[in-house]
């Protein structure tokens, strides 16, 4: 039997702490290139990951491409409406095929031009009429879950995870006023920092670094005693914070009567796991989704957009170039942090230290990663 990752050891003992003396999870997990690959086969290979909104493939032959613990996946939509997720890689000699995003007639490979129906299904392979055993009815681009959920559309290579609304229903009933399903995207990015992904992930996970870390941006408009941060649950984490937008767009627009209350100027900060991270507020959201691009650097899809009353505000235009200018001054702040703490944790010096109460959600983070990493390398037969 082989012996358990050194790191996954000392994960299970940092995770085993009460929260109450909770600590940070130690450096051995940001930085093992094999705790990375038990990543990537138990969290990327098992669970759900966003590719983006819904409202960004409206169109027939509307995609998005990603890779999914090794596998290239492009999502589609089909000339009946409906989304679809598929291997993105050619059955001939293999090539990948489609990249990025954008808007294709058909699928044609950039190697031999086999071209593939939007649905997959194998339209013409030239030259191939002399291959007796040939047959094009055989060839269909293989098939991935792909779910939507409020908006959001996701893909798994796990055919026996359950279903994304099953797992999240619970938050589903908690942002339900939000009408998140709604909000319409209006930008989208991809992005590459010089980090581990789990420290961008927890950057966004809590608050508490806001004060200091933007200190430029929204930093001063920051009142930690307003910050909510209750115990996880088993695929998500959330916190709220309720303040006076120094904003139009972050407090609900006058024409929503569906938020009420105090909920008109309380925001929600999701982290759906293993990778998705969403603030929810009553005039705007944004979001990242995040894969590993090695052990120092995170692969990002950064978007956002807006209520549908701002959306269909005379001011709209200028407030998405308002909501453009401060997250990307934010991103700025956020980079810069994120990869100070990874060149930290890559010192010999680096210990974890114990963890504030607004840094609830990074314990619960640890936990999850625990719980799902640990058993699955046991069963592996990587036993101490």
């Amino acid at each position: 039997m082989g012996q358990q990752p050194r790191a996954i050891d000392e994960l299970m003992k940092t995770a085993a702490l009460p929260f109450e003396a909770a600590r940070a999870m130690p450096p051995s997990v940001y930085t093992s290139e094999e705790f990375l690959a038990q990543e990537q086969e138990f969290l990327f290979g098992k669970e759900w990951f966003c590719v983006g909104r819904a409202s960004a493939m409206q169109e027939p032959g509307d995609y998005v491409t990603v890779e999914l613990a090794g596998q290239p996946i492009a999502v589609i939509r089909g000339r009946d409406g409906e989304l679809r997720a598929m291997s993105n890689v050619c059955l001939h000699r293999m090539s990948t095929l489609l990249e990025g995003r954008g808007n294709t007639r058909s699928i044609v490979c950039p190697y031999h031009a086999w071209t593939y129906n939007l649905d997959g299904s194998l339209r013409g392979a030239p030259e191939m009429d002399r291959n007796d055993a040939f047959c094009k009815a055989d060839y269909k681009l293989g098939d991935i879950r792909c779910e939507e959920w409020l908006g959001w559309v996701y893909v798994t290579l796990d055919p026996d995870t359950p279903p994304v609304a099953q797992q999240l229903a619970p938050l589903a009933d908690m942002i339900g006023d939000y009408g998140m399903e709604n909000y319409v995207e209006t930008f989208n990015e991809v992005h590459v920092w010089d980090t581990n992904w789990k420290v961008l992930a927890e950057n966004y996970m809590e608050s508490y670094h806001l004060p200091v870390c933007h200190k430029g941006t929204v930093g001063p408009f920051t009142d930690l005693a307003n910050v909510d941060c209750p115990p996880g649950h088993p695929h998500f984490n959330i916190h709220w914070f309720t303040k006076e937008a120094e904003l139009a767009i972050g407090n609900a627009h006058p024409d929503n009567t569906r938020l009420t209350g105090v909920m008109r100027k309380t925001s929600a900060l999701i982290s759906i796991y293993p990778s998705h991270m969403v603030t929810l507020t009553p005039g705007y959201f944004w979001y990242l989704c995040l894969q590993p691009d090695g052990v120092g650097r995170v692969r990002m899809i950064f978007g956002g957009g807006f209520d549908p009353h701002f959306m269909g505000d005379p001011k709209a235009i200028e407030y998405n170039e308002t909501l453009k200018t401060i997250l990307d001054d934010v991103n700025l702040e956020d980079r810069g942090c994120t990869e100070k703490v990874y060149q930290g944790l890559l010192s010999r010096m680096a210990a974890p230290g114990h963890l504030s109460h607004l840094e609830r959600p990074n314990y619960d983070f640890a936990q999850y990663l625990s719980g799902r990493i640990a058993p699955a390398a046991s069963n592996q037969g990587l036993n101490t």
